[in-house]
């Protein structure tokens, strides 16, 4: 069944959503759900840093927005749709880029500007489910609980967690939510997103007024998404199945692990032949860059 709106999670679109300069609109709307009062954004620039090499290819969907408020204050914003692996090591490393850009030559007195860094996870990464929230927000505190340094925020949203339903909407941010959350399978504006800054997402995500290769790259995008996705969610449902059968016979052990492996070497064949970038298909399945070459 085809869909009339594309996946927001893809990188494809995650980047036309929020990426362009004609939908800065909707990010600035969406941010300021996330901000603050003090830090509502007037104004906006994407930041268009020169990356590390190794590391370009991950930050293909991480945005640095220098953002400014109504009275002249300035911050930055590093917005992003998280990956699994080592998701919070990852939010820790990306956090660095801005506070190192803000580096002045000469005589610089370390004065940084606020960061905030916000990611959408379409995962879970709270292993304990009892412990999980949709939102959570981070910042640095000492031993008694109080906040210790003022200028850099983490806000993770997981997506996953968030069940509410169009009656159920209560604020403007709820509402940004569900949009994204659902996006992919609605096949009509809902009465309560009919307004013009979601009428407008939904024109952005509308797949028929994708060009030619704008739609060619979705789906290249979509597909990346899907086997990333579907090889975490076999590895974590493997991982539940192997935890219940501890202690059954070895041999039965080494097969399901020996049938692992197989089913890991599959999917990096067929990421592999559909032309799936290296480092995508290292992070998807854990192999070494040597063991895909010789497939």
């Amino acid at each position: 069944m085809s869909t009339k709106y594309f996946n927001p999670y893809t990188d494809f679109g995650f980047k036309k959503l929020f990426g362009e300069e004609a939908s800065k609109d909707l990010l600035v709307d969406f941010l300021n759900q996330l901000l603050p009062a003090h830090h509502q954004i007037a104004w906006l620039e994407f930041k268009n840093a020169e990356n590390l090499n190794d590391t370009a290819k991950e930050r293909t969907a991480i945005f640095d927005i220098y953002c400014q408020t109504d009275t002249g204050s300035k911050f930055i914003v590093e917005m992003q749709k998280a990956k699994v692996n080592f998701f919070k090591d990852r939010s820790l490393f990306y956090s660095t880029f801005p506070i190192r850009e803000q580096a002045e030559k000469g005589g610089w007195d370390f004065k940084l500007l606020p960061i905030y860094f916000i990611a959408i996870l379409d995962f879970h990464y709270d292993e304990k489910e009892e412990e999980r929230k949709f939102r959570r927000d981070v910042c640095l505190k000492d031993q008694d609980g109080e906040v210790f340094f003022d200028k850099l925020h983490f806000k993770f949203l997981q997506m996953p967690l968030f069940n509410k339903q169009a009656h159920e909407l209560e604020t403007h941010f709820d509402k940004w939510v569900y949009f994204l959350k659902n996006l992919e399978t609605f096949d009509h504006i809902p009465s309560i997103l009919n307004e013009p800054i979601f009428n407008k997402g939904f024109d952005i995500a509308e797949i028929s007024h994708l060009k030619p290769e704008q739609y060619e790259n979705y789906h290249k995008s979509l597909l990346e998404y899907w086997e990333v996705k579907n090889v975490k969610d076999t590895a974590f449902n493997e991982g539940k199945a192997e935890g219940k059968v501890e202690g059954k016979a070895e041999g039965k052990a080494e097969g399901k692990v020996e049938g692992k492996i197989e089913r890991t070497v599959e999917v990096a064949k067929a990421l592999k032949q559909q032309g799936v970038a290296i480092d995508i298909i290292i992070a998807s399945t854990g192999l070494t860059r040597q063991e895909i070459g010789a497939l």
